[in-house]
């Protein structure tokens, strides 16, 4: 073992276990979509004009935002991506997308003009 790959590696000190420890990662709850408030807002800032509506204040895991954002692209007939715990869908489709999370349980509500 060189001396250069073993001084990479070690470790003086640390106080909380390993850095890749299950317990430091952040737990999101998984709340029932009656227990959320969102967001609905379309912006086109930073987005080079294009417009995209975004949907904000979830709470739930990674795996049921990937399954609405799939219900919502194919109702809309868009693309759209999960950012950051937020759904962003291509277009203004504000309405259609408040109408499909209220029919969800979503407490779902449009903010900005």
């Amino acid at each position: 073992m060189s001396k250069n790959n073993s001084s990479k590696n070690r470790i003086v000190y640390q106080e909380f276990g390993d850095n890749n420890s299950p317990a430091l990662e952040r737990a999101t709850p998984d709340l029932p979509p009656e227990k959320q408030n969102v967001r609905v807002q379309a912006t086109r800032s930073g987005r080079k004009g294009k417009t995209v509506t975004v949907i904000t204040g979830f709470q739930s895991n990674p795996d049921t935002l990937q399954n609405l954002l799939k219900q919502l692209k194919t109702q809309c007939g868009t693309g759209g991506t999960v950012k950051d715990n937020e759904i962003e869908i291509q277009g203004d489709q504000k309405q259609k997308i408040l109408e499909i999370l209220l029919k969800l349980g979503y407490k779902a509500k449009i903010s900005g003009g």
